[in-house]
């Protein structure tokens, strides 16, 4: 029987992923401290609290770079450490406006810095804002939401397609990797439910994947071309992997080693 084999979630919109035991899914069907945080460039219209897309924030897509930094998010107490190569970059307290606004500055002189970043040429972009409550999750790249799930027998294959030994689940961003299917079996499951533990999610969509895939998730150098591969090899009309899932109504909690069945 398939079964969860990792879990991650993403507390900083575009950044490195938190290993988890357990996620907690809300009855949204979004996870707790999952996106709860952003740094967006000046020139967005949105609110602070409003979703946006994610050409208007930092992103793996615009910013390869923020591969190097690891976060660690206490969503109890509401703080936040970014490592850089293994040292401590910037810890903040998101409740302290005061360290909110140094955060993002340390984060803006970071990016500035790299090669290639979408801050040097566009002078409107800046000051970065960090926003988001540290609690609501909700910048995700769909504004829905939504958990994400691929199988370890998916991402094998395209590591094989694409020749690679060493090629990480990670630049997929997904929340929940499943073990014991077939390749591509999971991409049968949309307009289906499926039961993981004791949550009922409906199957909404495959993901269609960006330039941040390409990004080696350890150096922030991009260095495969996964979404040629994913078209040509597969022979894919638009460059997918991954299922977007929703809960129909009830959240719960999702842990390794849980079950994973066709409703």
């Amino acid at each position: 029987m398939p079964k969860v084999v990792a879990l991650y979630r993403y507390p900083v919109k575009g950044f490195t992923a938190e290993t988890c035991d357990t996620l907690h899914v809300l009855n949204t069907g979004r996870i707790v401290g999952d996106r709860v945080l952003g740094f967006r460039f000046a020139d967005s219209t949105a609110s602070d609290d409003a979703w946006s897309k994610k050409h208007e924030m930092l992103a793996l897509v615009n910013t390869p770079g923020l591969a190097r930094l690891r976060c660690q998010f206490n969503h109890y107490a509401l703080r936040l450490r970014l490592y850089l190569d293994g040292d401590l970059l910037v810890e903040a307290d998101l409740k302290n406006e005061a360290d909110r606004q140094h955060l993002a500055a340390i984060l803006e002189k970071y990016v500035l810095e790299l090669d290639e970043n979408p801050l040097n040429l566009y002078s409107e972009r800046l000051p970065l804002k960090l926003v988001g409550d540290g609690i609501t999750p909700r910048f995700h790249d769909n504004e829905r939401g939504m958990v994400t799930l691929h199988s370890r027998s998916s991402l094998a294959a395209v590591a094989d397609a694409i020749g690679a030994l060493d090629f990480s689940e990670l630049r997929f961003r997904s929340n929940l990797v499943v073990d014991s299917l077939s390749a591509w079996e999971e991409q049968n499951w949309i307009g289906h439910k499926v039961q993981i533990g004791d949550i009922c999610f409906e199957v909404v969509e495959s993901k269609t994947r960006c330039l941040a895939t390409h990004v080696n998730p350890q150096t922030g150098e991009r260095d495969l071309p996964v979404l040629t591969t994913l078209k040509h090899h597969f022979e894919q009309k638009k460059p997918t992997f991954a299922i977007a899932m929703l809960t129909d109504g009830l959240g719960g909690q999702i842990h390794v080693g849980d079950t994973l069945r066709l409703v």
